[in-house]
């Protein structure tokens, strides 16, 4: 069993709910031990300056490593904006700065020493795709996935760190049996971080991924970001209207997909909780038992 500091972040306890409950079905059947974060900030978005968000999530990063735990979360901009904090604090003058100045009052000192992983990593470095493949009931061959990265997750590489982790959720959807259907945008920004400021390029964005998607013939895309998949699956209708066309795309979360293939059940997995329909996704699934 593999332990971890469970950072789940705001979007999937707050405006996504269905998909903090599908990650922790899905760790529970791979035998993760989650310590669930308390009292920790945003991670903050990749919209603060660094100065201010440095020492956020150097709070965030002492609490998990007086754990003597990695920190693990399930959405790559937390994981690109924790991650490059936890690379710019890796600084000793910079972070025995924030640890005088920010967490000494509280009783925190960050030592430099906490990984940072993202679910998707951890699946493919920790549980194995030999396992994850083991545990298939319902393999999810005969759907197309069009894996979607964002914009963090496949960038900087010093962030990153290891560059075949640009590949993982291909090499997951295909461990599950689905097929990949690359599309040219699957590394760009999904629309949300301009969402308030310039809706226009907003859908735009949303409407030119997802309808790309569809063109090669997905039945679904598969995000490792919350926010990508509230803004991919939230702003798709008026995606649509604004570019005047149809896309009616699926977007399904990381844990969702892999727990899909493990035989759990869809609507346990909230994809009825989805503003655009699953229905006609989950009738091309197979029964559990089926080919596995």
């Amino acid at each position: 069993m593999t332990r971890f500091a469970f950072y789940p972040g705001c979007v999937s306890k707050g405006f996504c709910p269905e998909l903090y409950e599908s990650f922790v079905r899905v760790a529970a059947e791979f035998g993760m031990e989650l310590e669930e974060l308390e009292d920790v900030g945003c991670s903050g978005a990749g919209v603060l300056p660094a100065e201010l968000s440095d020492p956020i999530n150097a709070r965030t990063l002492a609490k998990a490593e007086a754990m003597g735990l990695p920190l693990l979360t399930i959405c790559s901009t937390c994981q690109g904006v924790i991650g490059g904090s936890a690379l710019r604090l890796s600084d000793p003058a910079h972070r025995e700065r924030v640890n005088r100045e920010h967490l000494a009052e509280e009783g925190l000192e960050y030592a430099g020493t906490t990984d940072v992983k993202h679910f998707l990593w951890a699946m493919v470095e920790d549980v194995g795709l030999d396992v994850v493949r083991g545990k298939v009931k319902r393999p999810l061959a005969g759907l197309g996935f069009s894996p979607f990265y964002g914009c963090y997750l496949r960038r900087p590489i010093d962030v990153i760190q290891r560059p075949e982790r640009k590949t993982y959720l291909e090499q997951v959807t295909e461990a599950l049996g689905g097929t990949n259907v690359d599309i040219a945008g699957k590394g760009k920004c999904c629309g949300f971080p301009t969402l308030t400021i310039n809706e226009e390029n907003s859908l735009a964005m949303t409407a030119k991924h997802t309808g790309e998607a569809v063109d090669k013939g997905a039945d679904a895309m598969v995000v490792p970001c919350p926010l990508c998949h509230l803004e991919m699956d939230g702003e798709q209708r008026d995606a649509a209207k604004a570019a005047g066309r149809k896309i009616d795309l699926p977007i399904l979360h990381v844990p969702q997909v892999v727990g899909l293939a493990l035989g759990m059940d869809p609507k346990e997995l909230g994809l009825s909780r989805h503003l655009v329909s699953t229905k006609k996704f989950v009738a091309q699934l197979q029964p559990v038992g089926a080919g596995a």
